[in-house]
């Protein structure tokens, strides 16, 4: 199987695989990430806000998004955005947002569902006393949450973070069914044009484990360090 291994493609293949490809997937993962965690972070606190109504609809919404595949939600956006460029412009055909925009909107409103999940378990995990004595300072309910809750509450669940950050990174890699060129469409291609599919599937894979492995690593190292503070 390894008697025709070919390095020499893959070397030849580095300015391509990481300079196209790697460049977009760390750029989607980042701003999937933040637009993620700030939706993600509206959604918790509608669900703690108290009001049934704006508790159900969040929590409906997290439900409905953490059932489906990730995979059907991109092809559901990519169709369904134009549409909705079209609804709201009045336009009279439907609006082409093109692949990538298509793909941030997804995996924003996805990972957002799991976002909020962490939040509310951080916000949660604050005692209880916190908030009652910010009110008794004349503290509103966002300035409580603002000043007092969130900041305990993004340091205590900064490992789970990046640990969901981690997985989105994996995940950016289904792009590849819109077509657009992340580090593993931009393999896949090398690959099919060299017929070296071995070489390139091989390295993808050892790129991806190598980096989810040091960042997993950072996130242990991250957890030990906040247990002390605590």
């Amino acid at each position: 199987m390894f008697s025709n291994f070919d390095f020499g493609v893959i070397i030849r293949a580095l300015p391509y695989l990481f300079y196209e490809g790697m460049s977009f997937t760390v750029m989607l993962t980042t701003l999937s990430a933040l637009g993620g965690l700030i939706f993600g972070t509206a959604i918790a606190l509608m669900r703690l806000s108290g009001l049934k109504t704006l508790g159900r609809i969040a929590g409906l919404y997290v439900d409905f998004m953490r059932s489906l595949p990730l995979v059907l939600v991109i092809f559901w956006f990519y169709f369904l955005v134009p549409y909705i460029g079209q609804w709201l412009t009045g336009a009279s055909r439907p609006i082409s947002v093109g692949a990538f925009a298509s793909s941030l909107i997804t995996f924003i409103m996805f990972e957002a569902a799991y976002f909020s999940e962490i939040m509310r378990a951080g916000i949660q995990s604050i005692s209880r006393g916190q908030p009652a004595a910010a009110n008794a300072l004349g503290l509103t309910y966002a300035q409580t949450m603002r000043y007092v809750v969130l900041p305990q509450a993004f340091r205590n669940m900064l490992p789970v973070l990046i640990t969901q950050t981690i997985v989105l990174f994996q995940d950016t890699s289904l792009v590849y069914v819109l077509s657009i060129t992340d580090f593993l469409g931009a393999a896949s291609k090398v690959a099919q044009r060299d017929g070296r599919l071995v070489e390139m599937y091989l390295f993808a894979a050892i790129v991806y484990f190598t980096i989810s492995c040091i960042a997993s690593f950072g996130v242990r190292r991250l957890q030990a360090r906040i247990a002390i503070l605590r």
